[in-house]
């Protein structure tokens, strides 16, 4: 008897807190930014602001942090400032690179990520994944971010694969919800420093308590 198990496609990841450590380097920034330019940083803007693309984080910031400037100029000042930051050292999550690498081995690859175009370009210069990774997606190049399912559509669309039969790796209530809502099954790697939404969490097809665990195995079970 063959396996009986649908065929994977493709297999996409996400980028923050699933690969990098970057949460906190992005909240980081954009309080730096806040607090720079008298604006009023608060606990609850770093949890709303979780899984936003840059045209609806940096409008957030103007609209309820009191920032006096254009969202783009928000955004592109927010984003000089991360890149910075990883230029002086990435924040790779353990076992993010060997992750990819197997997972590379076995299925065509994408990224769908709610960071912009120029963080994605420079962390896969940084990481040596770009060779690793058939295409990726901001979602500031799709009409609305996470938990929306644009991104993992798109992503889907450019791998030339059915979203029904690829595979997202996420960490993110906003994340899991996208993917979920796109089609693809989800491997959950619960963030650590920001849990994922129980609710949401029960409807990922498989969950794991960190890359190392991530295998062939466990992308085919999520496709199941």
């Amino acid at each position: 008897m063959g396996d009986a198990r649908p065929a994977v496609e493709a297999v996409v990841f996400d980028l923050d807190g699933l690969l990098l450590e970057s949460e906190q380097e992005w909240s980081a920034a954009k309080r730096e930014f806040t607090r720079e330019h008298g604006g009023t940083w608060t606990d609850a803007a770093e949890h709303a602001m979780l899984g936003m693309s840059s045209t609806e984080w940096s409008r957030y910031m103007r609209d309820e942090l009191g920032l006096p400037f254009d969202p783009s100029e928000i955004s592109a000042s927010v984003v000089r400032l991360l890149m910075h930051r990883y230029r002086d050292g990435l924040p790779l999550l353990p076992g993010a690179d060997e992750a990819v690498r197997r997972i590379a081995a076995r299925w065509p690859l994408g990224l769908a990520s709610s960071s912009n175009r120029e963080i994605i370009d420079l962390v896969l210069d940084l990481s040596g994944w770009k060779e690793l990774l058939a295409i990726t997606v901001s979602s500031e190049e799709v009409e609305r971010g996470k938990p929306a399912p644009d991104v993992y559509l798109e992503a889907a669309r450019r791998l030339g694969a059915r979203a029904e039969r690829c595979v997202a790796v996420e960490d993110s209530t906003a994340g899991m919800g996208s993917a979920h809502a796109a089609g693809l099954g989800v491997v959950a790697i619960p963030n650590r420093a920001y849990p994922p939404d129980p609710d949401v969490l029960e409807q990922a097809d498989v969950v794991l308590d960190s890359l190392a665990d991530l295998d062939e195995e466990a992308v085919l079970r999520a496709a199941a």
